[in-house]
């Protein structure tokens, strides 16, 4: 947080099945990987390309998730099903040690391509929902304590979870 890289919009992916965009790709896994995160978006990497992953199995940083299926997501396009917000508490690598209270929509559908240029398209609710518009939150420069209506419910991790092992970042 603070660099200004994350503050701006991506552009979009023009070619796909480059060996640039798998050498992207794979960095991205392994950085999400090394850090146990639910996610990542190429800015985060200082990458200004609109292209994020996601996917949880078992995840010691977010125990009662639901698996969300990985996948590769390029020019991503969400939108809500319904006006249903739901709270929720929110980390991110590029804000690490901290968490908050953010809303988000419960329901999305989102659509895009994966990197051979394929198209996806889902409707997704629950964790899956909020994972994938934290991830593309980022392709617009936008962080989480941005869409926070009240900073009373940010704080670092220890502070707010006393007693939960401490998770690296």
């Amino acid at each position: 947080m603070g660099d200004p890289l994350l503050l701006e919009r991506s552009r979009e992916v023009t070619r796909f099945g480059t060996a640039e965009l798998d050498a992207l790709l794979t960095d991205m896994l392994d950085t999400m990987e090394a850090l146990n995160g639910a996610g990542l978006a190429a800015p985060q990497i200082g990458v200004l390309l609109r292209v994020v992953i996601f996917g949880v199995k078992r995840n010691p940083r977010y125990p009662d998730a639901e698996e969300v299926p990985y996948t590769v997501l390029i020019n991503p396009e969400l939108r809500p099903l319904g006006e249903d917000m739901e709270e929720g508490w929110e980390g991110c690598l590029s804000v690490p040690g901290m968490r908050g209270l953010v809303p988000r929509y419960r329901r999305v559908s989102y659509r895009g391509s994966d990197q051979y240029g394929s198209p996806i398209e889902r409707d997704v609710t629950r964790f899956h929902a909020r994972v994938v518009q934290h991830e593309c939150d980022h392709l617009d420069g936008i962080l989480y304590p941005m869409r926070m209506p009240d900073l009373r419910n940010f704080g670092f991790t220890e502070v707010l979870f006393p007693g939960e092992a401490p998770i690296e970042e």
